[in-house]
């Protein structure tokens, strides 16, 4: 009898050690009209996701203005804004929503603002500042190209 049930436990843990893998990949997911991934969030998720991409826009804003200006310190304050330190998990249930690549782009983004702040605060030139800059822009556009963010039904 206790190895029936210990399998059956096995059985159990792994079907949800698998589901929750599945999901850690695939997020809550589907593909939009427009071609690219849809992910699936309700309307306080979605608008906390959208208030972030807001304050990075005006971080990109605020970088470049202070390029524009040479102050680098000015960038390292602003890029460490961004960076993973405030990128701490405000609400974790989400993490399981989105896909591995949009997860990816995000950590990528917030590790790339940390590397800008740390290049910034070593001395390093406008132009090599704003080629980190560039890059940065290069991952929002490419999660734009391939994600939208939807409100499940």
């Amino acid at each position: 009898m206790s190895n029936r049930l210990g399998l059956i436990a096995l059985v159990l843990w792994l079907a949800t050690a698998l589901g929750l893998g599945a999901l850690f990949v695939h997020g809550r997911t589907e593909k939009a009209p427009d071609g690219r991934t849809a992910v699936l969030m309700n309307a306080a998720e979605r608008e906390m996701v959208f208030s972030e991409m807001r304050g990075l826009l005006v971080a990109v804003r605020d970088i470049t203005a202070a390029l524009a200006e040479g102050d680098t310190a000015k960038v390292a304050k602003t890029a460490r804004a961004m960076g993973m330190g405030e990128a701490h998990d405000k609400a974790p249930d989400l993490l399981l929503k989105l896909p591995l690549e949009f997860k990816r782009l995000a950590m990528g983004l917030h590790g790339g603002f940390d590397e800008m702040a740390d290049a910034a605060a070593k001395g390093e030139t406008v132009a090599g500042l704003n080629s980190r800059l560039i890059a940065q822009l290069d991952r929002c556009t490419t999660c734009h190209a391939g994600f939208r963010i939807d409100v499940a039904q």
